[in-house]
C-alpha cells in the first residue's frame, strides 16, 4: 500500500461521520468536535472538488480518486495530532470506495482498496436520509438517495465495520451519536490529549532553557 495512504498509528478513539451526500454530517462533525473540545476532519473531496468546478468547470472523475484519498488521509494525519482524545472524521476512504463503485461501474483502484482494508476506525456514525436535499455544485442524484444509503450501509457490512444509524432531528442524532461515543471513550485508557503533547513541549523548552542559562 501506498505510504501517502496509511494512517500514522496514534492512541486517540477515531470516528468517522458516513452516508449519503446532504445528511448533515458535516454539521454533526463540527457540533461533536465542540461538544469533545477536540478537531474534525473535514472532506477533502469537497475542496478539491469545488477548485476543479470553478477553474474548469468539470466535475468528478475516476483518475480525481485517488488523489482525492491521499489529501484525505494527509489531512486526517496531520490534525489526529492536535486531537484531544478522539478524532472526528467528516469522511474516510471507504466512502471514497462507496462513490468509486456507484459511479464508475464497480472499480475500485487496488491501491485505494488496500488502504480501506488496512485502516481502522472506533465508530462509524451512518447519517439516514431523513433529512431535506439541499443542492450545490457538486451534489447529485437526489433522486437516487435510497440507493446511495443502501451502498453505504451494505459498505459498513461488507467490511464489518462497528456503526450505529443516526435518524430523526439534528438533536436526536447528536444525543446519540454522544452517547454512542462516550461508551468507548469509557472503555479506552491513557488516550493521546493534545494539551499533555502541548506540557512536553513546555518542559522540552524550559529544560533546555535551564542548560542554556548554565553555560557560561
Amino acid at each position: 500500500m501506498e505510504k501517502a495512504l496509511k494512517q500514522h498509528s496514534i492512541n486517540i478513539v477515531k470516528v468517522v461521520l458516513f452516508g449519503p451526500e446532504s445528511t448533515g454530517k458535516t454539521t454533526l462533525s463540527k457540533q461533536l468536535a465542540r461538544h469533545y473540545n477536540t478537531v474534525w476532519v473535514p472532506e477533502y473531496a469537497r475542496e478539491y472538488l469545488q477548485d476543479k468546478w470553478n477553474n474548469f468547470r468539470k466535475t468528478c472523475e475516476n483518475s480525481d480518486l485517488l488523489p482525492i484519498a491521499k489529501g484525505q488521509i494527509k489531512l486526517e494525519n496531520a490534525l489526529a495530532k492536535k486531537a484531544d482524545k478522539i478524532l472526528i472524521c467528516d469522511t474516510d476512504l471507504l466512502e471514497t470506495k462507496v462513490y468509486s463503485e456507484e459511479y464508475y461501474g464497480g472499480f475500485v483502484d487496488p491501491e485505494l482498496e488496500k488502504a480501506v482494508n488496512s485502516n481502522t476506525y472506533d465508530l462509524y456514525l451512518l447519517t439516514n436520509i431523513d433529512t431535506p436535499w439541499e443542492k450545490d455544485d457538486l451534489r447529485d442524484r437526489p433522486e437516487q438517495r435510497i440507493e446511495m444509503f443502501n451502498a453505504f450501509e451494505n459498505a459498513l457490512k461488507k467490511h464489518n465495520r462497528p456503526y450505529v444509524l443516526l435518524n430523526g432531528t439534528k438533536k436526536y442524532r447528536f444525543e446519540t451519536a454522544v452517547f454512542e461515543i462516550d461508551k468507548i471513550l469509557q472503555s479506552r485508557h491513557h488516550l493521546l490529549r493534545f494539551s499533555d503533547d502541548l506540557t512536553d513541549l513546555d518542559l522540552h523548552f524550559l529544560h533546555h532553557q535551564s542548560l542554556d542559562s548554565n553555560i557560561p
